[in-house]
């Protein structure tokens, strides 16, 4: 039988697609921050999913492909669309008006936490394994230790931004595996993210209207379009297409390994752009991340397996 891509060890192109997924979702950091100077928060999430939308119905366009038309598939986007963009973004922007972001970073980080439960719960073939849920759980311990202390020193405060920071992994860890169905309907990955934030932005355009009234707003300065346009581009619309990929290739638990990465991603960008100095605490938690990979991909397991002993101990050498 061959094993579902869930239970594969992730090839060199899966574990390349995650680190470049994860460079653009850790470089909207910086988009974000020029954004929201400017431009309202949730339309800047509007603008960023609206624009992203318009891209890569232009890219199928290109391609020569045609979007589904069947009204099950697009449920299947507008499903997607509420748990991936739409209660996250909503979620994680009102429980950053009352906790830090490298708290809100930490509760993200979650997400494969979330990610190993519901998969387990609702999959055949991504069932909790020792030592998937060991990897989660170092992995977690390694983004606390890069991010520090101080964030962790205000948990307990502001309780109900913290749940919202949660229930924001714990949709995404849904859509992870909602996701996979995309697979099995036989729609592209590019399709798939196309769909994806041209619902979203149908969800989400009426909560723009009513809170950030646009009509209102002064017209934002090149620096802060230019962010979003960025946002739209990398971090949404080419982002998507890898997330996609990857989630058909390698499984949830795997594509969502990309929160643990993310951090990693914003503190080397952080380094390479603004000269940011690196600290041994960086070090040991993306060594921790590393450890933690290494456990849930299983190759690490595997090779540990083949070279220790059994229970009997080594055979005598002549």
């Amino acid at each position: 039988m061959v094993p579902s891509p869930a239970n594969r060890p992730m090839g060199a192109l899966d574990w390349a697609t995650l680190i470049a997924l994860s460079l653009l979702w850790g470089g909207s950091f910086f988009f974000n921050q020029v954004a929201v100077a400017d431009i309202p928060v949730f339309s800047v999430v509007v603008g960023r999913v609206a624009l992203a939308a318009a891209i890569l119905h232009a890219v199928v366009r290109l391609a020569g492909l045609a979007m589904p038309t069947d009204p099950k598939i697009w449920l299947a986007f507008l499903g997607m669309g509420l748990f991936n963009n739409a209660i996250p973004f909503s979620l994680i922007v009102w429980g950053q008006t009352q906790i830090g972001s490298g708290l809100a970073s930490i509760l993200n980080a979650t997400t494969p936490l979330f990610t190993v439960l519901v998969a387990h719960r609702f999959t055949a073939d991504e069932k909790i394994t020792p030592a998937r849920l060991a990897g989660v759980l170092v992995g977690l311990i390694g983004v606390a230790v890069m991010l520090g202390i101080d964030a962790l020193g205000t948990l307990g405060a502001s309780l109900a931004a913290q749940l919202a920071c949660l229930a924001a992994a714990l949709s995404y860890a849904a859509a992870g595996v909602f996701g996979r169905r995309f697979r099995t309907l036989g729609v592209s990955p590019l399709a798939t993210a196309t769909g994806q934030v041209t619902a979203s932005s149908v969800l989400l355009a009426p909560v723009m209207l009513a809170v950030d009234r646009p009509w209102q707003m002064d017209l934002p300065g090149g620096e802060a379009l230019g962010a979003l346009v960025g946002l739209a581009a990398l971090s949404t619309a080419l982002a998507y297409i890898l997330y996609f990929r990857l989630l058909a290739n390698a499984g949830a638990t795997n594509l969502l390994l990309v929160t643990f990465l993310i951090p990693v991603s914003a503190i080397a960008l952080g380094v390479l752009v603004l000269g940011e100095r690196l600290s041994a605490v960086h070090l040991a938690g993306m060594a921790l991340i590393g450890l933690g990979l290494a456990l849930i991909d299983g190759r690490l397991v595997r090779l540990a397996a083949r070279h220790l002993p059994g229970p009997a101990g080594p055979a005598p050498r002549a």
